[in-house]
């Protein structure tokens, strides 16, 4: 019997009242795509998209002291990683654990925006091992050790000078925490010019984490990197639900969205997982049926009372990523009286039209998009879909049903 986590059931139909009901496996069907502009959805398969460093600023006062001796390598280790907040470089909140390392093969090193001495020869380095890891990507992340003058602003001028691609994140965050992660990292110096050179690798699957100089030949670095993956493979089998977590990840995707406080969240990890959630998508622009579609989401959000944001997510996904952004989103968010757990979301133009392709809203101009609200159960995996423009109280009443599935393989 195929496990009701991956069962999706659809409910299709121009209105609430007389709907059929369409069963599919949820990780090996598509989601159903809507022809036009509110009509009848179809089913269809959805296919997944597939520097030379300069000098820096000098740092206010005395001239830097000569650096620290290179770190020693070390033999493999535990380490309890911290679930830090922490700000990358293009202003996106995450969790230094969760998004960053949670399930990785990483390599992670320290460098502050200012330092004349060590930290160019640390870009160049992590930038070649960069390149070498280009057949198979392994996350790169730099810490600040000067988390008061290194904003997000100043790590991306620096990540641009050494080159980062989209697997290099650099981070930032509250002095008071970003210190506690360096000491759970053993990182930590209170004199920042006289840090060691450092790589972490860790492989998060199985607990092992290796020290190496910060100046070790990027070559050994990969081979270190791939030793450490190897070994990782024959780490304990995950549980059913870290399973079923690792497949909406990969099924729904995981991109980083930006609501409308200017916070990164994860489509599933953030969004979707163990929550009910309403989904429609909108532009700013729409006077026609957003503003109709999302005065029935303030009925819902006065309905949900303090279920919102607790058992139920309210989505409503900008299809004008270019022209909607936040702040766009912020002020439209306002003039509703919006809470927390109605999120107003938009993204890179990639990121966004990867999440509009998988639920099946995608379109070519934004004035086509659909006018149907998914309504989904993600941990007994009941999906619907319903007319966004019926009665607020017809689609309340799915709501509450969808709410109350307990998973038994029939509607409530």
């Amino acid at each position: 019997m195929i496990p009701r986590l991956l069962l999706s059931r659809w409910v299709l139909g121009a209105s609430i009242a007389a709907s059929a009901s369409l069963a599919g496996i949820l990780w090996n069907a598509r989601p159903l795509a809507d022809s036009d502009h509110g009509g009848e959805p179809s089913c269809c398969a959805i296919d997944e998209p597939g520097a030379a460093p300069s000098a820096e600023g000098a740092d206010e006062g005395a001239p830097e002291p000569a650096p620290a001796a290179p770190a020693a390598d070390s033999p493999a280790m535990r380490l309890t990683i911290p679930d830090t907040p922490v700000i990358d470089q293009h202003g996106r909140s995450v969790r230094f654990y969760t998004d960053l390392v949670k399930g990785r093969v990483v390599a992670i090193n320290f460098i502050f925006t200012q330092c004349q001495t060590i930290c160019p020869a640390l870009g160049v380095n992590f930038g070649q091992l960069q390149s070498l890891l280009d057949d198979r990507p392994v996350p790169l992340i730099s810490i600040s050790l000067d988390p008061l003058n290194d904003r997000p602003a100043q790590l991306a001028a620096w990540a641009e000078r050494y080159g980062a691609g989209p697997n290099w994140t650099l981070v930032t965050g509250e002095k008071p925490e970003i210190d506690a992660l360096l000491k759970a990292l053993g990182a930590f110096t209170a004199d920042k010019s006289s840090h060691s050179p450092l790589i972490l690798l860790g492989d998060d699957r199985s607990g092992t984490w290796r020290r190496l100089d910060g100046f070790t030949a990027p070559e050994r670095v990969k081979r270190e990197i791939r030793a450490l993956a190897r070994a990782g493979e024959g780490a304990p089998s995950p549980s059913p639900s870290a399973d079923a977590d690792a497949r909406g990840r990969h099924y729904f995707t995981d991109v980083p969205l930006v609501n409308q406080y200017g916070e990164a969240m994860r489509f599933y990890s953030d969004l979707l997982r163990g929550k009910v959630v309403v989904i429609h998508v909108f532009f700013s622009e729409c006077s026609n049926t957003c503003p109709l579609m999302q005065t029935t989401y303030r009925k819902l959000q006065d309905h949900l009372g303090d279920r919102l944001g607790r058992d139920v997510h309210l989505i409503s996904l900008t299809v004008d990523p270019e022209n909607d952004r936040w702040e766009a989103l912020r002020d439209r968010a306002g003039r509703l009286d919006v809470r927390r757990g109605w999120y107003f979301l938009t993204g890179s133009g990639e990121d966004v039209g990867l999440v509009l392709r998988k639920l099946g809203l995608a379109v070519a101009r934004r004035e086509e998009h659909s006018n149907l609200f998914i309504v989904g159960n993600e941990p007994t995996g009941l999906w619907k879909k319903v007319q966004g423009l019926a009665p607020a109280e017809q689609i309340i009443a799915v709501v509450d049903g969808v709410i109350a599935d307990k998973g038994s393989g029939e509607q409530p």
